[in-house]
């Protein structure tokens, strides 16, 4: 970063560290950093460093939480004959926002990915299996629909099943408002094979 004050240089370098952070938009967001008056920069810094230091897992379903346990697992209302598996803490937020699932969840912090070298013991795979022992009915494996999530679905399915826990996959396919013609072969196949009467 040559053309701007060291200082400078390293903001937009630390910046363009976070993902989907290009250079331009690093530069931009330092330069607007640098704009904001010396509050906003404080309370800015402080939040990054309060979330770092307070978020932490929850021992239960290792999503994100303040305390031992998050707000889905410590809550009474939850169904708790049902665990929904997801990749990322993000993935919970997204089925919260669906309104339609009231169970429990389990968060692996990522999938199988042989290619990448990450097998079953990378990801949070192994605190689950107590989980299914407590009276759990039906576990919903909500993995993206790629090769990753289809491997790892395919290997929980096959570790759980035998433990009498009824084990189903979210349903893959078009979106709606989506359009045949534009839809891909494997997209298309998907929502043929998760077809339902109407």
């Amino acid at each position: 970063m040559r053309y701007y004050p060291q200082p400078m240089g390293k903001l937009i370098a630390e910046l363009g560290k976070l993902p989907g952070i290009g250079p331009k938009t690093a530069q931009r967001l330092a330069f607007y950093i640098l704009g904001m008056d010396e509050a906003a920069v404080k309370e800015l810094s402080n939040a990054m460093l309060e979330a770092k230091e307070m978020i932490n897992y929850c021992s239960i379903c290792n999503n994100l939480t303040e305390a031992e346990l998050c707000a889905y697992c410590s809550a009474d209302d939850r169904d708790k004959s049902i665990i929904c598996v997801v990749e990322s803490p993000k993935d919970v937020i997204a089925m919260e926002k669906t309104g339609e699932f009231h169970g429990l969840y389990h968060v692996l912090h990522g999938a199988i990915s042989p290619m990448d070298g990450i097998g079953p013991a990378e990801i949070r795979i192994k605190n689950l299996l107590p989980r299914i022992q407590e009276g759990v009915q039906e576990v919903i494996v909500a993995t993206d629909p790629n090769v990753e999530g289809d491997v790892t679905a395919m290997y929980l399915a096959r570790l759980l099943k035998p433990l009498g826990v009824k084990v189903t996959r979210i349903a893959h396919g078009l979106p709606v408002g989506g359009d045949l013609e534009y839809a891909d072969e494997v997209t298309l196949s998907k929502a043929l094979e998760g077809r339902r009467e109407i």
